[in-house]
């Protein structure tokens, strides 16, 4: 009885003890030396001074030099057609592609001469009654009495006039004639064709739709960014035109497995901002494309669209970087002592895979490569083992198709 009757206390007691014994015997956590943050590994490139050749990329269309309507200029039926008056068939210059049957214009022709015999008969017959009215005024005493109508001067001058009408008038015949006979205005190509054999046709009948094969030309736009880095052809009011210096340019024929390249000249420059654009377009030739040339190159087709570069300026001991080093368009990261320094540029061109930078950089800088994404400046770094650094060798020419990093992690081309 005595025991149950302190169990109680004795449980509240070891309970409280318990409680004690936690509170100022509590374990302590072994305390063990935390793992050192990870740097980032990064690839640097030391930036450095080189002539870079600027190559200006743009596109257009292939549209012919000189183009036009083969017009009737007479009414009849068709009756012969050359083989090469067909879409896209060939012709020479001076070649009859229409024939028009032309036995109203041979009877007109024989009206006319008939009618040009019959004036020079009257013209004849005005002189001998000139000749003779001139004799019989001999005799008169009065001669101031005696008309010029008396004296048949003005029927001979009319009888001159008649001739000349009715020589006019065999000329316009036999000239419609050799219209019936149509004939091409230059060497060129059909590009479309409205008429066949059998039909008739009327004045100013639009036969078909020619260009002349000669040359090509290509209208291409040029930002207004690039136009400091390229010499463009301009004219001035006097006449004179500048010349000197003009680029060349590549003209790209993708039309098939491989893109093929066609020299091409710039010739003109337009006198006006393009309104749809905002942009100036300078318009390239390319001579003979239409003639098999050694490289067999592919012939180019009215109406295609084509790639264009255009050797732009050389800029003397320019920073060259690849655009996968540029962050959204305005500012770079630099390895400094280890740490990572952000670095605002400014670019004055770039293609698809580099930029010209105007200002932010100096030659031995060291540029990083690797991407980062978001890091703030000042962040420890660390360089990669191998290959850690390289040495900016420029190409010397802005080629647009050149192999490079693309951008990522935010970053574009600017």
């Amino acid at each position: 009885m005595t025991i149950r009757r302190f169990l109680p206390l004795f449980l509240v007691i070891l309970f409280l003890s318990a409680i004690l014994y936690v509170v100022y015997f509590k374990p302590e956590a072994k305390k063990h030396g935390g793992e050192p943050a990870s740097l980032i590994s990064v690839e640097t490139l030391t930036v450095g001074e080189t002539d870079y050749q600027v190559t200006i990329s743009s596109f257009g269309r292939v549209q012919p030099h000189t183009q036009g309507q083969l017009v009737s200029q007479v009414s009849g039926q068709i009756t012969s057609v050359s083989p090469n008056f067909r879409d896209g068939g060939f012709f020479q210059k001076n070649e009859v592609l229409v024939g028009i049957d032309p036995r109203d214009y041979l009877i007109q022709v024989e009206i006319a001469a008939a009618e040009l015999a019959d004036a020079r008969v009257t013209h004849a017959e005005e002189q001998v009654l000139a000749k003779q009215a001139a004799e019989d005024r001999r005799s008169v005493r009065n001669k101031e009495a005696v008309s010029d109508f008396a004296l048949h001067i003005p029927q001979l001058a009319a009888a001159k006039s008649r001739i000349a009408a009715a020589n006019a008038k065999l000329d316009q015949a036999k000239l419609n004639v050799e219209r019936t006979r149509i004939r091409a205005p230059y060497s060129g190509r059909i590009l479309s064709k409205n008429v066949d054999i059998g039909e008739v046709i009327t004045p100013n009948t639009a036969l078909a739709m020619i260009y002349a094969v000669d040359s090509v030309e290509i209208r291409l736009p040029i930002k207004n960014s690039e136009l400091g880095f390229i010499n463009l052809p301009e004219q001035y009011l006097s006449g004179e035109s500048d010349t000197s210096g003009l680029p060349s340019v590549k003209i790209g024929n993708r039309l098939g497995e491989d893109i093929q390249y066609w020299p091409a000249t710039l010739v003109s420059t337009a006198g006006a901002i393009d309104e749809q654009s905002q942009q100036l377009h300078v318009t390239a030739r390319i001579e003979h494309p239409y003639e098999r040339d050694d490289g067999n190159r592919r012939p180019l087709k009215i109406g295609q669209y084509v790639s264009a570069e255009i050797e732009g300026k050389t800029i003397r001991s320019a920073l060259v970087i690849p655009n996968a080093s540029v962050y959204q368009g305005s500012y770079v990261y630099l390895y400094r002592d280890g740490v990572l320094q952000r670095r605002e540029i400014e670019i004055a061109w770039q293609n698809n895979t580099e930029a010209l930078v105007r200002n932010g950089l100096t030659a031995g800088d060291r540029l990083v490569l690797t991407p980062l994404g978001q890091v703030s400046s000042g962040t420890r770094v660390k360089l990669l083992e191998e290959g850690g650094e390289k040495a900016l060798s420029g190409s010397g020419a802005g080629h647009p198709d050149a192999p490079g990093r693309q951008a990522d992690d935010g970053r574009k081309a600017g």
